[in-house]
């Protein structure tokens, strides 16, 4: 019979439902580590809850079964639905039988849930953790060095990692004798699974640390300085190495990678490597090729203008852009013409363009074939 009293799988894990796996098992780590029996001794209420939370990964970690649960909710685990398929007992899926599958079975659910546990039986290495700074486009271009503040989780400096109040160990678990896993059923139908008192550590911790909660982490607030390499982009990333969080079982620490924004320019636009600027011309300097400034990331540069310069057609100004990240070059910079027409001409001005027209006549609009659509009836 369907249960009423379940909670939502997702609330259970404070997910949302188009939540990506990594997301889904961060989560479920973080709130495993807070209510884990060790850390919790006698607290039937915390027992419950890691109960719960362990039924909610099970499911929404493995494909089909998030599949199914998406669509029917907890009814598709029920014993009259799909024949008998829940958490724990794995299926095929529906309209093909259900039970004990060689695909999602037993070790294969548990070694889902658990997995980390299991395989952190020697030393692994750190989470890494990301952090997006903003920095202007002159930063970008030039680099920076730069304050970064962290929040990161450190090995505890009480029981140095181990989880254990001082003077006090870890003890052999009672139920597994320290394999980390049991065996359920005979022939064949045995099954091993993690052992659900240790969690598949092997050892328990009858004396967790007061100050770490028995979790061998704390969390630390600390300031650090970035250098920004010259020719970040938006997403370029900067490894801070083994600022990440701590490792298990004696492994190395994770990385901190710093993601940058760029914040846009009020002059230059960028496109890749290369910058993009306007320059307003005079229709004398444009007729005449003459000199004009242009500001560039070097500074004011002198550029000359080819006689005529037409508006809309871009100059290139080699070796002005933006470095390459992680070096082997540099980007250009683009200037594109704009011809400003003089306005407020005096009766003497008009007099002069009309004869500097009658010495140069000329049409630019010659060229246009097209006269339009006909019209209709």
């Amino acid at each position: 019979m369907a249960s009423t009293t379940k909670k939502d799988y997702y609330e259970l894990l404070g997910v949302k439902k188009n939540a990506s796996e990594s997301e889904i098992k961060k989560a479920f780590r973080k709130l495993a580590r807070k209510y884990h029996p060790d850390v919790n001794p006698g607290d039937k209420v915390s027992e419950q809850k890691f109960k719960e939370i362990n039924e909610a990964y099970e499911v929404l970690s493995d494909v089909k079964k998030k599949q199914q649960y998406d669509q029917f909710g907890h009814a598709a685990f029920d014993q009259s639905f799909g024949q008998g398929a829940s958490p724990g007992q794995g299926f095929e899926g529906f309209g093909r039988g259900a039970g004990f599958s060689g695909v999602h079975g037993f070790e294969d659910i548990f070694s889902n849930i658990f997995g980390e546990r299991t395989r952190s039986r020697g030393p692994a290495k750190g989470e890494d953790s990301t952090y997006t700074v903003e920095v202007d486009l002159e930063d970008a271009i030039l680099g920076k060095t730069m304050q970064v503040d962290l929040e990161r989780d450190v090995t505890c400096a009480v029981c140095n990692g181990s989880g254990a109040q001082p003077g006090t160990a870890r003890r052999t678990c009672p139920t597994c004798m320290g394999a980390g896993s049991i065996s359920q059923g005979r022939g064949f139908m045995q099954l091993t699974q993690p052992c659900p008192t240790c969690q598949g550590e092997g050892t328990i911790n009858p004396n967790p640390c007061r100050s770490c909660s028995g979790r061998g982490i704390t969390s630390k607030s600390e300031r650090i300085s970035v250098k920004i390499p010259p020719g970040v982009d938006n997403g370029s990333r900067v490894r801070m190495a083994g600022l990440g969080g701590p490792g298990e079982k004696g492994g190395p620490p994770g990385d901190v990678y710093i993601v940058t924004k760029v914040r846009p320019h009020l002059y230059f636009e960028r496109k890749g490597d290369n910058l993009h600027s306007e320059a307003s011309v005079t229709f004398k300097e444009a007729a005449l090729g003459e000199k004009i400034e242009i500001p560039t990331v070097d500074g004011i540069v002198s550029l000359s203008l080819p006689e005529g310069v037409q508006t809309g057609q871009q100059l290139k100004l080699k070796g002005k852009g933006v470095p390459h990240f992680g070096g082997g070059g540099v980007g250009d910079h683009y200037v594109t013409i704009k011809v400003v027409t003089p306005t407020n001409l005096s009766e003497r001005d008009k007099d002069l363009l009309r004869e500097l027209d009658r010495l140069h006549p000329s049409n630019p609009r010659s060229a246009i074939t097209f006269r339009g659509f006909r019209k209709r009836n």
